[in-house]
């Protein structure tokens, strides 16, 4: 089945919010089995909105709407579909309750009237409950083959729909069961990866390969359909097999729910390891990183912020000559780092990070997006040195991914050694 995203909001054409509900629910339909070929933003306008729509029906077979269902009066999309499809509106008991009940426990006095817009209904159209909001989503059926879903544009609302409504009542039309298994790599850029299983991505049929760029890291993700779970997963495993032949110690986790810093955090906990961090250019992201992990306390107790070369002296022990000679980015000074905040908390890894992030600072020797990275582990360290493009807060963002990743690898190679 062919699907088709329109993202409906000024806001969102202006560039003034990130249109994160696109590519969620791209992500989403694609592990469901749904081909999109088009994805299309609109602003809060009426007849525009009327105009994509009535094109989305000649194209696709499915059409999610996501936004225009608020209270206010650039709110269109309820009563845009309703005209294009030629059906009444009529208010829902039941949605103008929960609105009234969701005011009470905000503790509001009384209900704007606005709000109430928002009970209004689609003649036909089947009600999806909003557990995060006030906006109700509506599954359309246009007739035995074409239906139109609308969905609440801000993302928390959105998220919750989907999971627990939207994507089984899809999952539904397909014949077939759909399952998907992420492979995630770090270490290599999204050209790389594509290069190294291009052979895999031009003989697939089922299953199929999605390669997806995220922030430092690739994500395949594969996906096979069968006529049960079982036979999908059974033609999914030997293409999990042959990327991980490939790819090797790159790959991180092949559980589409654990990032990168999860990771790392549990693969400390399993080894019983305390962990510090020694950071100068990236001002702390590092350990921030580590910390958003649950449950990061019993092994992450201390960190270190080394910003001048006072500090890397005084707190961490990094030589005067050290600074002198090889200067604050270097490999020295970022082993001397490691090796400092290791003994400073009495932790058994550390990680430390020493650069230029720009946009000032560099010369010829050592340019804009130079970082050194060090690991310390138990009495081990290793350095490596970066060149990372991109500005101010892409190289911080880089580099903090490149530790963690080191971090991984170092304690694997520990291991081994």
């Amino acid at each position: 089945m062919v699907i088709e995203l329109i993202s409906v909001g000024t806001e969102i054409l202006l560039g003034n919010i990130t249109n994160t509900n696109a590519r969620y629910l791209a992500e989403e339909c694609a592990v469901l089995g749904l081909s999109d070929y088009y994805q299309v933003t609109v602003g809060d306008n009426e007849k525009r909105l009327s105009a994509t729509i009535k094109t989305a029906l000649k194209r696709a077979d499915i059409i999610l709407l996501t936004g225009g269902l608020g209270p206010t009066e650039d709110d269109l999309t309820r009563e845009t579909v309703a005209k294009v499809l030629g059906r009444e509106m009529k208010e829902s008991p039941e949605i103008h309750q929960q609105i009234q009940d969701y005011f009470e426990r905000m503790g509001a006095r009384g209900t704007p009237d606005n709000n109430w817009k928002q009970a209004m209904v689609i003649e036909g159209a089947k009600i999806v409950e909003n557990h995060n909001g006030t906006a109700p989503g509506m599954i359309v059926e246009v007739d035995e083959t074409k239906r139109i879903i609308l969905m609440p544009g801000p993302p928390e609302e959105l998220k919750q729909m989907f999971e627990e409504s939207i994507a089984p009542y899809l999952a539904s039309l397909n014949n077939q069961v759909i399952v998907s298994k992420t492979v995630k790599i770090c270490g290599m850029g999204e050209s790389r990866v594509a290069e190294a299983i291009a052979d895999l991505i031009q003989a697939q049929t089922n299953p199929t390969i999605g390669t997806y760029a995220k922030g430092g890291e690739v994500h395949l993700r594969i996906t096979a359909s069968g006529e049960d779970s079982k036979a999908a997963r059974k033609s999914i495993k030997p293409v999990v097999k042959e990327i991980k032949s490939r790819f090797g110690d790159k790959i991180y986790t092949t559980r589409e729910s654990e990032s990168l810093e999860q990771h790392v955090i549990g693969l400390l906990k399993r080894k019983s390891m305390t962990v510090t961090t020694a950071e100068s250019c990236t001002g702390g992201l590092v350990a921030g990183e580590l910390i958003n992990v649950a449950g990061a306390s019993e092994v992450f107790r201390e960190g270190y912020i080394t910003y001048s070369n006072e500090a890397k002296h005084r707190i961490l022990g990094v030589k005067n000559k050290t600074l002198k000679t090889e200067g604050a980015v270097s490999a020295k000074c970022a082993e001397e780092m490691a090796k400092g905040a290791a003994k400073a908390a009495n932790a058994r890894a550390a990680i430390s990070v020493t650069g230029i992030a720009g946009p000032d600072g560099g010369t010829p020797e050592k340019p804009v997006g130079l970082v050194y990275i060090g690991c310390y582990i138990d009495g081990k360290v290793w350095v490596e040195s970066y060149h990372m493009n991109g500005n101010r807060q892409k190289v911080r963002e880089l580099t903090v991914k490149k530790a963690l990743d080191m971090l991984r690898r170092c304690i694997s190679d520990s291991d081994r050694s």
